[in-house]
């Protein structure tokens, strides 16, 4: 009678809990007004020793303790984790609850917090279960306890993880209502004029941020740009970003890449020519300067120019007009220059490859765009923009990226910067069968050891002591088995050539001819 009246009492007393847990969740507005009562709750009904609710910081990949029951501000503090590290980093990354009776035994456990005092008597148990919404892992909860013989831990991780789901039901709510006032918060800066991201690109960093700054200071005039980065950064998409802000916005956007044209037809693209300039010239033909006329002309690639080209645009540059190949006409010309490189612009001028003056005249106002090896935390928010692009391209809706395969992209050194991201995604649908890109469908590139399973498996030693033999087997077989010979040509005397044949049980006499035998 008494056991069927304590397991009532529990009963009652977790519907009591889970009833005022819910009217704290119905009344919240923001995480702090979830976090804090629902810990206050737990730590007045359970009678835990402390408690504490962590979320992922999707930007930097930290876990950091949102809210807390039974530590102080400075302990909360130090409450700081990576993915995969202690319990809380081990339970954020797998997805699974983890119960510990007794901290003590347990070498994950990593008193970051410091508040579990090792000199102290009494044992604590601590159990810590994912919050989830839908299939991401956003955050823990966690308790600490003292440790009984009658403690339940399976109870109490089925009793958490009814809050958590509770917790994750209410922040997905309260994440959607941020996300449309931050929506129409932007709508708004963009109408009075103020720094917005460009709608063509991705990218929420600090280094992003400086070049969004760049793009709306110089949008609205018509000076001449000149965007430079790495190969893949996405110098056409800030080039574009800065002919829809500007007031050439309804006017053409032309498009050259001085690398891909030939040097005997680039001339003719970029001018235009008449009638019979040249063999093949059977009717005048309009160049792109002249398709941009009111509008930007957008030269990528122009290191690549040859000197003769270089004069010609320089001209265009400071005189605003140029002549059609073959013909004598001058043609006046309206267009706003933007151009870009991958290319060291200095270096070519101190080989005398890149006029000098063309260089100030195109360097008015530089923009640099950071390669994607500096901005690592727009690295997700690409890779999930870039499935999504291709998931519905290929008619196969990717649902996720899985945690290896997040942790692989980010740790990866991307030389080939966004473009090779993009490319890497796209395999990666393609061969996704379950709507979700797993690290295994990432290229060889990115793999590491550990997704591979092919990390160092023999020591140091071993490695030279293999090495050692097989360069001693090869000079044996060059030398016909002559071990003097073989000695030689390692630059070793004939003792030790002897001793190391011994301890290798090497045969010379397998590599002597047959004559010789």
């Amino acid at each position: 009678m008494d056991v069927l009246s304590d397991h009532y009492r529990r009963k009652v007393d977790e519907i009591l809990l889970l009833q005022e847990i819910s009217t704290i969740l119905d009344k919240s507005t923001d995480e702090r007004s979830i976090c804090e009562p629902v810990l206050n709750t737990l730590g007045r009904r359970l009678s835990i020793l402390r408690g504490s609710i962590t979320l992922l910081n999707q930007v930097t990949g930290e876990i950091a303790i949102e809210a807390a029951y039974g530590l102080s501000e400075a302990q909360k503090k130090k409450g700081r984790y990576k993915i995969g590290e202690g319990i809380t980093g081990t339970v954020l990354k797998e997805g699974q609850p983890i119960a510990v009776p007794k901290v003590s035994e347990d070498p994950r456990f990593l008193n970051r917090t410091e508040a579990r005092d090792k000199r102290q008597s009494k044992e604590t148990a601590f159990i810590c279960v994912p919050i989830k919404t839908g299939k991401n892992i956003i955050g823990t909860l966690s308790i600490d306890r003292l440790f009984s013989e009658y403690l339940d831990t399976e109870e109490d991780v089925r009793l958490l993880s009814i809050v958590a789901s509770m917790i994750s039901r209410t922040l997905q709510l309260l994440q959607k209502i941020k996300e449309e006032e931050e929506r129409r918060a932007m709508e708004s800066r963009q109408e009075g004029g103020l720094l917005m991201r460009p709608a063509n690109i991705i990218g929420n960093s600090r280094a992003m941020q400086e070049v969004y700054e760049l793009i709306q200071q110089v949008s609205k005039s018509d000076a001449t740009v000149l965007i430079r980065g790495e190969s893949g950064t996405g110098k056409e998409l800030v080039a574009q970003a800065i002919h829809q802000n500007s007031l050439r916005k309804d006017k053409p956007f032309i498009k050259v890449n001085c690398a891909a044209l030939p040097e005997s037809i680039i001339e003719s693209e970029l001018f235009g020519h008449e009638k019979g300039a040249f063999t093949g010239a059977l009717t005048a033909r309009l160049g792109r300067f002249e398709r941009a006329h009111n509008g930007t002309i957008f030269l990528d690639e122009i290191g690549d120019l040859s000197p003769t080209i270089q004069v010609k645009l320089l001209r265009v540059l400071q005189e605003r007009e140029f002549e059609r190949v073959g013909g004598n006409e001058t043609i006046k010309t309206n267009v706003r220059i933007i151009a870009a490189t991958n290319r060291n612009l200095e270096t070519l001028m101190a080989e005398d490859r890149f006029r000098e003056d063309l260089y100030y005249r195109l360097n008015v106002f530089p923009i640099h765009i950071p390669p994607l090896r500096d901005r690592r935390s727009d690295i997700t928010l690409l890779a999930d923009y870039f499935a999504e692009k291709y998931g519905r391209l290929n008619n196969k809706p990717i649902k996720r990226i899985s945690t290896p395969a997040i942790d692989l992209l980010s740790i990866y050194h991307w030389p080939g910067n966004v473009r090779e991201l993009e490319n890497c995604i796209e395999r990666a649908v393609l061969l996704s069968t379950d709507g979700v890109i797993h690290g295994h469908h990432l290229p060889p590139t990115l793999q590491s050891a550990e997704s591979t399973g092919t990390g160092i498996t023999r020591t140091l030693k071993e490695s030279l002591q293999e090495l050692e033999r097989d360069m001693i087997q090869d000079a044996l077989k060059q030398t016909g088995g002559n071990m003097a010979k073989a000695a030689r040509i390692l630059g070793i005397t004939e003792r030790i050539m002897g001793l190391r044949i011994t301890t290798y049980r090497i045969d010379p006499d397998h590599y002597k001819t047959k004559n010789e035998k």
